[in-house]
């Protein structure tokens, strides 16, 4: 069809110039020329047994039809890859008009696993009467709630079978979850260890430079807002799991997890300090490597540079 589409184009434009690569032609003669490219491409396609999609968007019946494809009309695959890029709330009104198409569950489960990456019940034997679009609704009045009150939301998943009442499995619906306020998120991990200590496990920093790593991490653990035993107690599960997804880089470093513990700190001190518009005199990567050396003698001085340039092109680390 490619073909026969740049034939008609170029046979147009040859209209238009009033010639071919033979020669001059009459314009009556260009759209002969034309009207006969068209007609061999769709006779392609009728003897091939494909569809013309070209003439099936382009043809309309009557003018009632302009500027509205019937998706019905298309292949399935094609209008179900159409339909896909919709938002929940687009779909719901493309089913006023294509019920079938758009209440198709392949479409809401992608929709439900493309902003809850994880949930319990994705893993079990759908209940009677289960559909994806009742799921998506779940989650999002869900997710309503957790915003509201974090230990209602997580009630709520529950009592809709939704998670089960596992630490693991509600660290792993966190991790994979983007629509959770984060200050909300904060206070209740803040009340749940035990959901903290399964959600650091869940991140693998290997091979990672430790500001990115430590990026990453406040990501997912959004830092607290002022210096306190909960800052202390996230810097030091990162410096644990950090060394645990390392240990090679560690033994040739000579770092431990204490020696990580004291880096964190002085990463998250200079990035206060060379993006706060409040702080005139920037610390110099000279003053950071000496004071960051003094508190660590056993790190290298080219090590703790790298860390310094790392935060001047960067930036902040728990932004």
């Amino acid at each position: 069809m490619g073909q026969g589409l740049w034939r008609v184009a170029r046979n147009q434009q040859l209209q238009q110039q009033g010639y071919s690569e033979q020669g001059y032609l009459s314009r009556e003669q260009g759209r002969r020329m034309a009207a006969s490219s068209i007609a061999n491409t769709s006779h392609r396609k009728q003897v091939q047994g494909g569809i013309d999609i070209y003439h099936l968007l382009k043809t309309r019946k009557s003018k009632e039809q302009e500027g509205f494809i019937n998706l019905e009309m298309l292949p399935p695959e094609l209008s179900l890859t159409i339909l896909s890029y919709l938002n929940a709330t687009d779909l719901c009104l493309a089913s006023c008009v294509w019920q079938d198409l758009a209440n198709d569950e392949l479409l809401w489960q992608g929709l439900c696993k493309s902003t809850w990456g994880h949930c319990s019940i994705y893993n079990k034997n759908p209940p009677l009467g289960f559909s994806f679009r009742k799921l998506y609704m779940q989650l999002d009045e869900g997710s309503l709630t957790f915003n509201a009150n974090p230990d209602e939301g997580v009630n709520y998943f529950m009592s809709k079978g939704i998670l089960d009442d596992s630490p693991k499995e509600i660290a792993k619906f966190i991790f994979c979850t983007r629509t959770l306020n984060w200050k909300k998120l904060r206070i209740y991990l803040d009340e749940r260890r035990d959901v903290l200590d399964d959600l650091v496990t869940l991140h693998n920093f290997r091979n990672q430079f430790l500001p990115n790593a430590l990026r990453e991490f406040f990501r997912h653990i959004h830092a607290p807002e002022e210096r306190g035993e909960y800052l202390e107690t996230l810097i030091t599960k990162f410096s644990h799991r950090f060394c645990a997804c390392n240990p090679d880089l560690m033994r040739e470093l000579g770092l431990s997890p204490d020696a990580v513990y004291v880096l964190c700190y002085s990463l998250i001190l200079l990035s206060i300090d060379l993006t706060s518009p409040h702080v005139k005199n920037k610390m110099s990567k000279r003053e950071f490597i000496r004071n960051t050396r003094r508190a660590a003698q056993n790190i290298s001085e080219d090590f703790v540079g790298h860390l310094y340039d790392n935060i001047y092109l960067i930036g902040h680390v728990a932004a």
